[in-house]
């Protein structure tokens, strides 16, 4: 491959004429002539049918233009991406996450983020739908459990665990469930799906509920609801983990837990990320794991 003269090219292409191509790169028409000439040597070809007033490119031309076009890109954002790395975080970052689990695990270390890069500025939209990152110019997005298939580029930061529980006081009355099919003669307490899944012969298993005795889109309400007997929940471990240690609440059904899910940070599948926005990135990967760790 020949790389030598091919900037010139491009100009001079691009110009159809060697003298703006010389204007553009701030040096003689002579050179510009000669890094084409020296070229066309090089892949034995015309690359331009040459006039007095201007230059037309040969169809070895057309094809050569194509794909040095694309090469000098390419060497254009790897130029970028290293001033990048080199300069400190900055800008400003727009970045979603699910509300309950960005208010209590990602603003934390999003704020630690900010105080440590003074010139990062962040837009947090916290919500539980999943935002369009491209028609949103959304710059990092935190999703939970398994990602839709697209065009999105995931990095693994953490996992979250899901448990069953109840208080001491409903099991006591209504007795521990030890099979799935036991959850039909259960008061569950769920949020907005009426299936909960579980792990049995290392498969995932949905099971319907049946007998819903509390319906809420609150996390921290169904625990609570759990703590005041009045039925099972099943949540990320998060919301109980104080309950469960303290004995408020008992975990049911372990043997058929599934396994952690992932915690991701999703970016749009652009070949060099933003240095503000790799930075982040790395940042939850280092971090999130211990903000993850039980508190007792």
């Amino acid at each position: 491959m020949r790389w030598q003269g091919m900037v010139e090219f491009v100009a001079a292409a691009q110009a159809a004429s060697f003298t703006q191509a010389a204007k553009q790169l701030g040096t003689s028409v002579a050179h510009i002539s000669r890094s084409v000439s020296a070229l066309e040597e090089y892949y034995n070809t015309q690359l331009f049918i040459r006039s007095t007033r201007k230059v037309v490119l040969t169809q070895q031309g057309e094809l050569l233009l194509h794909h040095a076009k694309k090469a000098q890109a390419v060497l254009e954002q790897g130029e970028w991406a290293l001033k990048e790395q080199q300069a400190q975080p900055s800008g400003q970052l727009k970045i979603t996450a699910p509300v309950m689990f960005g208010e209590q695990f990602i603003m934390p270390l999003v704020h630690r983020f900010m105080a440590k890069y003074p010139k990062v500025s962040v837009n947090m939209m916290l919500s539980n739908q999943s935002l369009d990152l491209i028609s949103e110019h959304i710059d990092l997005a935190i999703r939970i459990g398994e990602l839709a298939d697209s065009n999105l580029t995931a990095r693994r930061i953490g996992a979250r665990a899901v448990v069953v529980c109840g208080a001491p006081s409903y099991l006591e009355q209504q007795g521990e469930p030890y099979a799935l099919s036991e959850l039909n003669y259960h008061h569950c307490l769920v949020g907005h799906s009426d299936y909960w899944r579980f792990a049995e012969q290392q498969r995932v298993r949905h099971v319907k509920i049946t007998k819903t005795r509390l319906r809420c889109n609150s996390g921290w309400a169904l625990a609570d609801a759990a703590k005041q007997g009045l039925g099972l929940v099943q949540l990320p471990d998060y919301y109980v983990r104080s309950d469960l240690q303290q004995g408020r609440l008992h975990e049911v059904l372990q043997p058929f837990a599934i396994r952690k899910e992932p915690i991701w940070a999703v970016t749009p599948a652009n070949l060099y990320l933003a240095n503000a926005t790799k930075t982040l990135l790395d940042y939850f990967a280092d971090h999130l794991s211990e903000t993850l760790k039980p508190n007792f």
